[in-house]
Order: structure tokens, then C-alpha cells, then sequence
């Protein structure tokens, strides 16, 4: 059995020092004096002197080893024994192996899978408990935000498309009915012309396809009922009654 310690640093790689003094000031109010997190780099030690962490290259694997505690890239900060490992040092050079081949350097990204990412993954191979939440929080806190982003923004295309494709549907309904009715009006030799009638006073108007348009989407459609077929059958008896009687009264007045 031997210790697997983690070694962590401020990230001040930025090449600038009015970032790298913004970034140690980040992470003194919120690890030092909120206990919250920061922004930092971690690396594993296990069996010897040197520390094991990830970072990018555009070849080849991003996983590579430096003296413990002394990394020149970053500001060291302190260490943390996470606990004890059962493998043998012949296992982890294969759990090393393991893990440079699983590991690009191609494919680090600052938020989804970087240093304190690979920490975690090797801390697991080696059975010991892994990062404190603190070490890679804010970019979890990132990452999820990312994710919520993403989300949020492809049902907002998502509905565009489909009230988009319910508007070109509407408007091909509407424009057919249209067309249906200026044609038969044509045929009538009215030129589209319709006297106004209890038969065609609304049909084929704009505002009586809008009205019938909303009903539809509001309602659906609903098959007639034997008391609705009776009822509308009853109103058709009655209005050609009327207009008998009403046809009888001219010819009368005529004569």
C-alpha cells in the first residue's frame, strides 16, 4: 500500500500578471475565505517523485508527468493525501498506460474535461476517493451552464420550426379554400360575385376561414352525433318550408 496525494495549484499560466493576480484573488476570497472553490490545476502522485496530470497538445497524449509540488506553470498551493492504493507499482504504470491512450491532448476543453477531470478519473482507477468538490467547481458550475444553455437554445429552435411549419400549413388550408370558392363562383358565371344568401353569406370570407381556423385548433375536429344530424336536418325542413310558404304568398299577390 502506498499514499496517493494530490498536488494543487493556481492557474497563473495566463501570460499576463493583471490576470494571474485577479485569478489568486479569486481563489483567496472564494477557497481561502468562503470555502466555496477557485480556479485551479491538480495533479496525482503516487510511487515516486513525480505528480501525473493532463493538459492540451495537438498530438499524442495529453497526460505527462513533472517533479511533485513543482510544476512551472502554475503557483503552488498546497497538497492533500486522498488516501491509500492496493495496486502494486507494476499496476499503476498500467493504469498509466491505460489512461495516456484514453486521453488526447486534443481533447482537453477547459470546462468538460481538463486537468482535475483526469485527477479524478486515475483517483478512481486507484480506489481512493476522489477530488474535494472544491478543486474543480467552477468549471462543473461552467459546464452546467453550458449545458443549460445548449438545452434552452435548441427548444427555442425547436418551436420555431414547428410554428413555422403550422403557419405554411395554415396558410396552404386558407389559400386552398380561397381558391376552391373563387373558382366555383367562376364557374357560375359570376366573376366571383356571390349574392349574399343564408347559404353563402360567410363561406369562403377571411374572416369566417379564420374563425373556423381557431375553432379548430381550439375544439378539434369531433364526429357528429345522431342528435346533431337530426337537429340539422330538422333546420334544413324548416328552412325550405319558409321558403315555400314565402314563394306560395308571391304568386297569390301576383294573381
Amino acid at each position: 500500500m502506498t499514499d496517493v496525494r494530490l498536488h494543487i495549484y493556481d492557474v497563473t499560466n495566463s501570460g499576463s500578471e493583471k490576470t494571474n493576480n485577479t485569478i489568486l484573488n479569486i481563489n483567496k476570497i472564494f477557497k481561502d475565505g468562503i470555502g466555496v472553490g477557485g480556479i485551479f490545476h491538480s495533479a496525482v502522485q503516487v510511487y515516486g517523485d513525480e505528480e501525473w496530470s493532463f493538459g492540451f497538445c495537438e498530438q499524442g497524449s495529453g497526460v505527462f508527468s513533472c517533479p511533485s509540488g513543482r510544476n512551472p506553470m502554475y503557483t503552488y498551493r498546497e497538497s492533500i493525501v486522498l488516501g491509500k492504493t492496493n495496486f502494486s507499482i507494476f499496476k499503476v504504470n498500467q493504469i498509466l498506460r491505460e489512461l495516456s491512450r484514453e486521453w488526447p491532448g486534443n481533447s482537453y476543453d477547459l470546462l468538460g474535461r481538463n486537468c482535475n477531470h483526469f485527477c479524478d478519473e486515475f483517483c478512481d482507477r486507484l480506489g481512493v476517493p476522489k477530488l474535494p468538490g472544491w478543486v474543480n467547481r467552477f468549471a462543473n458550475a461552467g459546464d452546467a451552464a453550458m449545458e443549460v444553455a445548449g438545452t434552452t437554445a435548441l427548444r427555442l429552435r425547436q418551436a420555431k420550426t414547428e410554428i413555422v411549419s403550422a403557419s405554411k400549413v395554415a396558410y396552404r388550408f386558407l389559400a386552398g379554400v380561397a381558391s376552391n370558392v373563387n373558382g366555383t363562383n367562376g364557374a357560375n358565371g359570376t366573376n366571383g360575385a356571390v349574392p349574399d344568401s343564408p347559404s353563402n353569406s360567410n363561406r369562403g370570407t377571411p374572416r369566417f376561414q379564420g374563425t373556423w381556423f381557431k375553432n379548430l385548433i381550439t375544439t378539434g375536429a369531433k364526429p357528429s352525433s345522431s342528435s346533431d344530424i337530426e337537429n340539422h336536418e330538422e333546420e334544413l325542413s324548416s328552412a325550405t318550408g319558409s321558403r315555400s310558404r314565402r314563394s306560395s304568398t308571391a304568386t297569390e299577390s301576383t294573381t
